[in-house]
């Protein structure tokens, strides 16, 4: 274990120092990884196999870090692992159905094991939570039944059982029609106001959407990291556009999309790179994709 350095304040939020973790087969899954999360929606962007899932895992205390510190309003979480898991909702890609058992019943066992002991108190709570994930009328039925979207909402009324202090959704949105993306992205954000949610995802729209700030991951390195309108804006005036007709080669380019015209490419230039081109207003797309380009290059 790492050597602990000197915890925040309490009330801090979640801050986590030099994070690193490096797999018996020698993958280096995290190197040197810092993040900070106060009340708030923050994203997690990475390409497969940057880190994201490890980091998560680890924050989650499903694994230990080789080094490095995580502090949770000043606890220092690794030494008191449990401290986490009473003030955590994890929300993982794939949710499990137990055969046969209702989705009231299943949030009750849930609540209990949270140490909502007292059942007055335990009733309250997960009639509310099915009422906030818009569950009420199916609460009855067996969780096994549940549409797709109704098992995300299902999710992450699991994950705030408690009340928790960190909440990390692990593509929350994935598969889901835009009505419930939209009914999910209302309840993430309401949960934002009184907790930290770590939102990871390879839906770079939904962050884009709800999340001030964010971290790029690549590699198991931090390679951005900071505000979203500040690192879009930084790439305003040197992003353009022009359409490819079908065929042509594509030439060097950010990132390309298939149109009926043919490919429209985005280029990186500090002057417009030609009369068939036109400026392009940056997005968290376009950061996303120079952040792995310029680590790839670098």
């Amino acid at each position: 274990m790492s050597a602990v350095v000197n915890a925040p304040a309490r009330g801090d939020g979640l801050v986590v120092r030099g994070l690193t973790k490096t797999y018996p087969n020698g993958v280096r899954a995290l190197v040197d990884v810092n993040l900070e999360l106060t009340s708030g929606l923050y994203g997690l962007l990475g390409p497969n196999a940057a880190g994201k899932s490890t980091l998560m895992r680890t924050l989650a205390t499903l694994q230990e870090p080789d080094a490095g510190s995580i502090h949770l309003d000043g606890v220092d979480i690794l030494r008191q692992p449990d401290a986490m898991r009473r003030r955590l909702g994890y929300l993982p890609q794939q949710i499990g159905a137990y055969p046969g058992v209702s989705g009231r019943e299943l949030l009750r066992r849930f609540a209990w094991l949270k140490g909502r002991t007292r059942r007055d108190e335990r009733e309250r709570e997960v009639s509310a939570l099915l009422e906030r994930v818009n569950l009420t009328a199916a609460a009855g039925r067996a969780v096994s039944t549940y549409s797709g979207g109704m098992l995300r909402r299902f999710g992450i009324a699991l994950a705030l059982i408690g009340a928790p202090r960190l909440l990390i959704v692990d593509e929350p949105t994935a598969g889901l029609d835009p009505a419930e993306r939209r009914r999910f992205h209302r309840v993430l954000a309401e949960v934002a106001t009184d907790a930290a949610v770590l939102l990871s995802t390879h839906i770079v729209e939904d962050i884009e959407n709800l999340c001030e700030r964010l971290t790029i991951l690549a590699e198991g390195r931090v390679v951005a990291e900071g505000r979203v309108a500040s690192l879009i804006a930084a790439l305003s005036g040197r992003l353009w556009t022009r359409v490819i007709p079908r065929g042509a080669p594509l030439g060097e380019h950010l990132h390309a999309t298939a149109t009926p015209r043919g490919t429209r490419v985005v280029v990186v230039a500090d002057e417009s790179p030609g009369p068939d081109c036109a400026a392009h207003s940056p997005r968290l797309e376009d950061v996303y994709h120079y952040t792995l380009r310029r680590e790839v290059t670098a």
